[in-house]
């Protein structure tokens, strides 16, 4: 833990001018239109747009500018003027573009048309929608439908994502893997297991009445910029901040807020973290269990002094189930267990534990950095165990806040994006389109990289995403991916996944969501849900950067109609037409989460669809609130070793998931290169390395395959000893796939186990 913690090694706090400065340098890379200051002051607002970053929700009483610098990142990287058109082809093939970076490929701007990959001549040829459409089809007919893959990230709507499920349930099957599976699978699986939700339980009222804060493994700064707005309010008011992260995030650290000319004039900082504690990565699980065990002495002395009890014993009665074993588990175990396995002081841990206590409304907050591990599940119920202590959890000011990274990843699911069949009400899909939907379980993204990789995969569609950068094993998934007898990707720009077709291989390119969508019945809406379960909608205003694109819903319908025999209950050119008749469907399948969908489109803050664990609702099998008696001390699946590092991989705040605006990452003080690993001092000279020496760093999963990724410079950085710091997606090739949660089969990056070797 450190009281103070000065930037290391960045150019100031977040926010501030270096925010308005990074935004400054993505536009003029970037050359969007005049029009995107318009643009930019619709987003996130009723009647605008809702952004295609992050999740995080849009308040009632909205900002004058609701955006972050990352969300106009991401706007201005949609509306570039730059266009990648069939002509592009003809000075490039695939292979010789497999050498450029991300950012390059995507600064070759929005795709245009419609392309087919011709292998003869190792280029992507325009092609008309009826021709792609039609061979797509035919081909999806001739596949053994259990060998077809229907991917999705977190971009599209509400609409689209529930028809896209709808076509794979009719095609035949529930292969429908997320981009949640490799981020916050964990939450929806092992949050359910111990409270009956698959999301938060908070919303943004709570934000404004919390006393204090506990962060673990979530980056405000860079992945959710606006949360520090409410952040900031809440320091204001006296609120207490604890984050626990082996690496030291300026968002976390101070922050200027852009939308305060004194802040902005004066450089006034807020202090964000009363306490900073480096954790080990890894563990979590016995610093929480550090802070239970804060609160079970201070509970156990007050009781030996007849004072008011500590913990909620009405609420822990009433509500939950599992406390005696995981109490006596509290108790028995040794502080120095606790230290070694976390990395901080006992002493760290009482001060962080008393802030906890001191306060009578707290909100956990988790980002992947607790659901990318071994033992990610065991991480998100810890910190369960520890808002139950003293219920927080179901009122207000109080409880459980994971920040979703993409758009609309959590309202995917909530439509129907789901491998598991239980999670589908599959009932009202026969009754509603007379068929029988399928019931096996489909594939999870782990088990679609090990059927393509085994050849038991054939297809693969993705609407949207870079599904082959983004998972583990990349080398290995590269040469897979290639073998598939059919690889269709819906995006709008080029990315890395495009160069690694598929026997057939097609590109459908589709609007942004800032864009008019143009339909029979008028420009379209959309919606999305934000980490709080609220839906919005959204309308874009800009023309498309070609006249050739379709709307993410109209591919699917398209594709649909080309792949599926006609059927009356299967209206996809009216569904396309107006997707209000959509929206009818998806309240009819799901009437208690969108009662009177259409009507509450542009509620202001979205309307919110409930939670029950928000009521004190326990859904889970036991009707009650679950404690975790823990059965490890870290969330690891390897033991320490003789030079083995455990590698956490990071974003900068140059990027959003995959896409890589540019290569400026203020906050580590990093310019020019993602090349690097990021060591703390000692572990630099211990391992007799000297600072900017080219390594190389190599798996040490210990399953036999050989993973390495060389031309690494060593960059000193403040770190807990033994954990060092690497770029995702660049480090994802040192990921094995079958290294991850136990439950979710959340891959495991924030603890890669590797080795360094001297180049």
């Amino acid at each position: 833990m450190t009281d103070h913690i000065d930037n290391p090694g960045g150019k100031g706090p977040a926010g501030g001018w270096g925010s308005l400065k990074s935004i400054a340098r993505i536009y003029g890379d970037s050359e969007p239109p005049a029009a995107f200051l318009e643009t930019l002051a619709r987003q996130n607002k009723p009647g605008g747009f809702m952004c295609v970053s992050c999740a995080w929700p849009k308040p009632k009483n909205y900002h004058p500018f609701e955006f972050c610098e990352n969300g106009a990142k991401a706007t201005m990287w949609e509306l570039t003027n730059a266009r990648c058109t069939p002509d592009f082809w003809n000075e490039y093939t695939a292979t010789e573009l497999r050498s450029w970076k991300d950012h390059d490929l995507e600064m070759t701007g929005r795709l245009t048309h419609p392309m087919r990959f011709d292998h003869a001549t190792d280029r992507y040829v325009e092609v008309t929608w009826d021709e792609a459409f039609e061979k797509i089809g035919r081909t999806l007919r001739r596949l053994e439908k259990q060998s077809v893959v229907f991917y999705s990230s977190g971009h599209a709507g509400l609409e689209a994502s529930y028809l896209y499920a709808l076509l794979a349930r009719a095609y035949g099957n529930n292969n429908l893997p997320q981009s949640s599976n490799m981020c916050h699978e964990t939450t929806s699986v092992g949050l359910n297991k111990v409270i009956g939700s698959p999301v938060g339980t908070i919303v943004w009222d709570d934000l404004e009445k919390a006393d204090a804060f506990l962060f673990f493994g979530q980056n405000p700064g860079t992945n959710s910029p606006r949360f520090l707005h409410p952040l900031q309010e809440a320091k204001k008011r006296g609120a207490k901040i604890v984050t626990f992260n082996p690496v030291i995030e300026q968002g976390l650290v101070s922050f200027v807020n852009p939308q305060n000319p004194f802040d902005m004039l004066t450089g006034n900082e807020t202090k964000i973290s009363d306490q900073y504690c480096q954790v080990k990565a890894g563990g979590d699980v016995a610093a929480m269990l550090g802070l239970c065990k804060v609160v079970v002495e201070a509970d156990d002395a007050a009781v030996a002094r007849d004072a008011p009890r500590v913990l909620d014993v009405d609420f822990i009665a009433k509500h939950t189930t599992g406390f005696e074993a995981f109490v006596t588990c509290v108790r028995e175990t040794a502080w120095k267990d606790i230290e070694r396995e976390s990395g901080l002081s006992e002493a760290d841990l009482r001060e962080a534990g008393e802030t906890y206590i001191g306060a009578d409304r707290v909100i956990g907050v988790y980002g992947m950095g607790l659901t990318q591990h071994a033992q990610g599940a065991l991480n998100v119920a810890m910190l369960v165990n520890l808002l139950l202590l003293r219920g927080n959890i179901g009122r207000e000011g109080a409880g459980c806040c994971p920040v979703r990274g993409h758009s609309n990843v959590q309202g995917q699911r909530t439509v129907g994006i789901a491998e598991k069949a239980k999670l589908v009400p599959m009932d009202k899909l026969k009754a509603l389109f007379d068929f029988d939907p399928p019931t096996e379980d489909g594939t999870h993204i782990v088990d679609a990289v090990r059927g393509m990789m085994a050849g038991t995969i054939s297809a693969t569609i993705s609407l949207g995403g870079n599904l082959l950068r983004a998972v583990p094993d990349q080398e290995e998934m590269e040469r897979a991916w290639v073998r598939q007898h059919l690889t269709v990707m819906v995006s709008t720009k080029l990315n890395r996944s495009h160069l690694f077709p598929g026997k057939e291989a097609w590109i459908l390119p589709c609007l942004s969501r800032t864009e008019m969508d143009m339909q029979a019945t008028g420009n379209q809406s959309v919606t999305t849900e934000d980490s709080f379960s609220h839906i919005s909608g959204s309308i874009g205003k800009r023309t498309p950067a070609s006249k050739h694109l379709k709307s993410e819903l109209a591919i699917v319908a398209g594709i649909a109609k080309a792949t599926l025999d006609a059927k009356p209950t299967f209206r996809w050119d009216e569904w396309t037409a107006d997707y209000a008749l959509v929206r009818d469907l998806i309240e009819a399948t799901y009437p208690d989460d969108f009662k009177g969908y259409n009507a509450r489109l542009f509620e202001p803050g979205g309307f919110y669809r409930g939670n029950d664990a928000h009521e004190r609702i326990w859904n889970t099998e036991e009707k009650k609130a679950v404690f975790t008696k823990p059965e490890r001390m870290n969330a690891l699946s390897f033991e320490d070793t003789p030079g083995r590092y455990r590698l956490v991989t990071m974003r900068s705040n140059d990027q959003f998931n995959t896409t890589i605006y540019g290569y400026s990452d203020r906050f580590r003080g990093i310019e020019g290169t993602r090349n690097v690993v990021l060591m703390c001092p000692e572990d630099i000279e211990a391992a007799g390395l000297s600072e900017g020496q080219m390594i190389a760093l190599v798996s040490d999963f210990g399953d036999g395959k050989h993973r390495e990724l060389g031309g690494l410079a060593v960059r000193a950085h403040k770190l807990p000893p033994g954990t060092i710091g690497g770029y995702y997606p660049e480090c994802n090739v040192l990921n094995a796939i079958d290294h991850h949660d136990e439950l979710s089969k959340t891959p495991a990056a924030k603890a890669i186990p590797v080795k360094i070797v001297t180049q």
